[in-house]
């Protein structure tokens, strides 16, 4: 069962401006609001574990990000 997602009034054809990327977004819009609040409970040890694997997911990004810095400064 598909559910039809209203835009604009032009469906995403390719003829109209935008058209295929407001339909688009506005799917995604929508399952981002589904979504926002979690499902499941979690307990302080998984969302402290979480933390943790988000902020080395920072960390390696920043550390990727400055060795391409320093190696393109060369």
């Amino acid at each position: 069962m598909e559910k039809k997602v209203p835009t604009n009034g032009n469906d995403g054809e390719p003829g109209k401006a935008g058209g295929f990327f407001e339909k688009h977004f506005s799917l995604f819009r929508e399952i981002n609001k589904k979504y926002a609040e979690p499902q499941i409970k979690m307990t302080r040890a998984v969302r402290i574990a979480l933390m943790g694997l988000r902020l080395y997911l920072i960390i390696l990004v920043l550390v990727l990000g400055f060795k391409f810095y320093t190696l393109v400064r060369q």
